[in-house]
């Protein structure tokens, strides 16, 4: 890792950009959980399913597909795409001298 990375608003982004990446990440597994039918009653699948469900309730239910894996998908996918879309551009931002 270079030096400039290393300093001041350049760190901020990167921690920015750290969390946009984790919360996509956490949105795709749940994606990934529900299309291969994890077992719901699992802890670490809990876990995943609640923190989706946070991180997307603003777009969870906003398509109306006719198949629930759509929904799901497009639901949690379009999530996570905003967090990142948002996220990296904050962070190259932050970075900007």
């Amino acid at each position: 890792m270079s030096p400039r990375y290393r300093t001041g608003s350049n760190s901020a982004g990167t921690v920015v950009a750290v969390i946009a990446d984790i919360m996509a990440v956490i949105l795709g597994l749940w994606i990934l959980m529900y299309l291969l039918d994890a077992n719901r009653g699992n802890d670490l699948v809990q876990f995943v399913h609640d923190a989706a469900n946070w991180l997307a309730g603003w777009s969870r239910d906003l398509f109306t597909f006719d198949e629930e894996w759509a929904r799901v998908v497009a639901g949690y996918g379009l999530a996570a795409v905003v967090y990142l879309f948002i996220g990296h551009a904050i962070a190259g931002r932050l970075r900007r001298p």
